[in-house]
Parts: C-alpha cells; sequence; structure tokens
C-alpha cells in the first residue's frame, strides 16, 4: 500500500518562510513525476510546483521566484520551500504524483494534505 504523508505545515507571518515535505512510503516504491498542488478557502484549485523523476521543474506564475520544489530519490521524499509568503498563498497543500511498485506498477497517488496558513 503506497502512502503519500504530508507534513510541516502551519502558521507563519506574510514574507515568513515555510517548508512542507512529502514521504511516499511502501514496499518498492519509486517516485516519477511529483508535484504540489493546493485548494484555497476560496475552493480554487491550482497546480502550484512539479518535478519530473530527472529533476525537471515547473511552476504556476503566482509562486515563480517564491517557492522551490526538490527531491530526494533516495529516501522517497519531495519538499516545497515557500519563501516571501503571501495570505493569498493560505491553502491546503496536497501532495500528489504518480509512484511505481513492482507489485502494482506506476499509479497515481494523492496525499492528506497539510494546511499553510499567511497571516497579514
Amino acid at each position: 500500500q503506497v502512502q503519500l504523508v504530508e507534513s510541516g505545515g502551519g502558521l507563519v507571518q506574510a514574507g515568513g518562510s515555510l517548508r512542507v515535505s512529502c514521504a511516499a512510503s511502501g514496499s518498492g516504491v519509486h517516485m516519477n513525476a511529483m508535484g504540489w498542488h493546493r485548494l484555497t478557502p476560496g475552493n480554487q484549485r491550482e497546480l502550484v510546483a512539479s518535478i519530473t523523476a530527472g529533476g525537471a521543474t515547473t511552476y504556476a506564475d503566482s509562486v515563480k521566484g517564491r517557492f522551490t520544489i526538490s527531491r530526494d530519490n533516495a529516501k522517497n521524499m519531495v519538499y516545497l520551500q515557500m519563501d516571501s509568503l503571501k495570505p493569498g498563498d493560505t491553502a491546503v497543500y496536497y501532495c500528489a504524483g504518480n509512484v511505481y511498485t513492482p507489485r502494482r506498477g506506476s499509479v497515481d497517488y494523492w496525499g492528506q494534505g497539510t494546511q499553510v496558513t499567511v497571516s497579514s
């Protein structure tokens, strides 16, 4: 059973920084392309950042220059470093991606989400 578990959310003041992490667990897990999505209080969904297995990254225009996605394949971890946070970044952040296991092959998974709140 593959699980994506996020951690590191919380409350931060505008202008501050926060790093959220995503751990992929399961037998024989191998992460392919992974990404961070967010759902705002107004129910807007957005793909914030993505990273390929080889490390190529893409970002939403709203976070370019402020957020950095990275991964540690040896640890099956994906990170999102968020700097210069704004109140508009307040959302539930979800880790999602395509994960390979010998038993199930390549399947898309989502984490349960972690709340990030930016106060003004």
